[in-house]
């Protein structure tokens, strides 16, 4: 089934974009980088392709949102532990991001989210399921899923 994983992400200054996320530790495939688009490697198989707004409008119909305005997605990513969450925010913030919500603790998952320079919300969340709640352990997924489809 699915292998890898593009988000794809308009920018108005790729440079300064790719500045921005290697001042956070990205690194970007050379073979899908030029003037106009990067790939950034977030995981193994995960990758954002950030696309200058005139590359990205020839792959859409509509208007590109404006997400300093707007919120089109959040980007969630994993880190190893709350001291890597907390880093990376650090980082972000002092590479230019805003603050996109308070940090949450709910004890077995911890997280924190910033825009970045085109005000796309990037949410960076560590989770420790041996403390996840016995509740949510021992839920019936296949009861909630039919749950969630019949909502």
């Amino acid at each position: 089934m699915v292998k890898q994983i593009f988000v794809n992400l308009p920018v108005k200054d790729l440079n300064k974009t790719i500045e921005f996320f290697a001042k956070l530790g990205f690194k970007f495939n050379p073979k899908f980088t030029d003037k106009n688009a990067t790939c950034m490697i977030v995981g193994e198989n995960i990758f954002a392709m950030l696309l200058v707004e005139k590359l990205f409008k020839t792959f859409i119909k509509k208007e590109i949102a404006d997400a300093h305005k707007t919120t089109e997605s959040i980007i969630g990513i994993t880190a190893e532990s709350r001291n890597e969450v907390d880093n990376l925010l650090k980082k972000a913030m002092s590479a230019g991001a805003k603050p996109a919500n308070n940090p949450y603790d709910h004890g077995w998952v911890y997280g924190a989210s910033f825009h970045d320079l085109d005000g796309h919300i990037w949410e960076v969340f560590y989770m420790d399921e041996s403390k996840m709640p016995e509740e949510m352990k021992s839920k019936d997924n296949k009861n909630e899923q039919e749950e969630f489809n019949n909502a």
